[in-house]
């Protein structure tokens, strides 16, 4: 198939790669855009897969080059890799070696002892899985999408290094693990002749526990970082301004992370103040998160969610304005309680 085979349904804009910005992902030859795309949510079965193929096909064509899975994103498991899968065979498979690709394993995925955690068993065979999902060769990077604290890190860490040596990724990553652990994984690694590629925490103003450890032994390491929910699940943004919206993920039944029981009153009165502060510098409330985020020396890049195309494009538009004067920086930690 080639790009000017009559069965595409996607040409990607000539000049996508104008408007993103590309990091180096610590001391790898590799470059990660500043924003990339994950599939946690609305891209699985329940969702339109209509509006699945016109974001992924906006992201790219934005510079978006990023895609980042996990065996079990949905809803139902599984179902977001499908979806990804479907729009590769249809619009992506002439660009591949223009996209980045990455999925996971470690949370659960199918019933009995050996659908979740860091097995060498579990590990494997749901890397097998995922990439039958989405109907490819390899998977630019495979993280550890947790620690398990019942498997030995070692054996964890050896079925990384196993799924790179056969082929089936790229590079090696890790996601959420404790400072204490992602030094020992890197240790470990290193052994095995792998290296760790990167580390996938969260990271937004409201949650900054990467700030105590573990971005110092990215930066000492480095280890690139990319990270996860920096709108907070949305609540950065002005969707929450006044109440939960009707159909917004905070108003999903199966919402664990972002629901209105956590959207507290002394939360949205620091998101207006915030809201307040992005309005003074000429961007959306969203737009000044996502910079606020990437200013951070150890993040290489910033994993967004997006429910429509405008989303997308008002993210990347973050990236027009990113510098924060110390004023700036001082008075969203005091608005934070920092």
């Amino acid at each position: 198939m080639t790009k000017n085979d009559p069965g595409l349904q996607y040409s990607a804009a000539p000049n996508r790669y104008k408007s993103m910005s590309y990091q180096r992902c610590g001391k790898s030859g590799l470059k990660l855009p500043s924003l990339s795309l994950g599939l946690w949510q609305n891209f699985g079965a329940v969702d339109s897969s209509e509006n699945a193929k016109s974001m992924l096909h906006r992201a790219f064509d934005l510079g978006i080059n990023h895609f980042d899975l996990a065996n079990n994103y949905g809803p139902p498991y599984g179902s977001a890799e499908t979806t990804f899968g479907q729009v590769m065979a249809k619009s992506f498979k002439p660009y591949r070696d223009e996209i980045l690709i990455s999925s996971k394993a470690g949370y659960d995925m199918w019933p009995g002892p050996y659908g979740m955690g860091g097995s060498r068993k579990y590990m494997v065979a749901s890397c097998d899985q995922s990439l039958k999902r989405t109907g490819l060769d390899y998977f630019d990077v495979f993280y550890s999408h947790c620690y398990d604290p019942d498997t030995p890190l070692e054996e964890t860490m050896q079925a990384l290094d196993y799924i790179v040596r056969s082929g089936r990724a790229m590079y090696v990553g890790i996601s959420s693990y404790s400072a204490v652990h992602s030094k020992q994984a890197i240790r470990i690694l290193q052994d095995l002749g792998t290296p760790l590629l990167i580390h996938q925490p969260s990271y937004n103003m409201f949650d900054r526990r990467i700030e105590n450890g573990l971005t110092d032994v990215l930066l000492e390491e480095k280890i690139g970082a990319i990270v996860f929910s920096p709108l907070a699940q949305g609540l950065l943004t002005n969707k929450y301004l006044n109440g939960v919206p009707q159909g917004s993920r905070a108003a999903r039944s199966e919402q664990v992370y972002l629901n209105q029981n956590n959207i507290t009153p002394d939360k949205i009165a620091k998101v207006k103040q915030l809201n307040e502060l992005a309005r003074q510098r000429g961007q959306s409330l969203a737009q000044m998160a996502l910079a606020w985020v990437l200013n951070n020396k150890a993040v290489t890049s910033a994993i967004i969610g997006a429910s429509n195309i405008n989303q997308i494009a008002d993210c990347v538009a973050s990236l027009d304005t990113l510098d924060f004067s110390q004023q700036e920086l001082t008075h969203i930690d005091t608005i934070l309680g920092q």
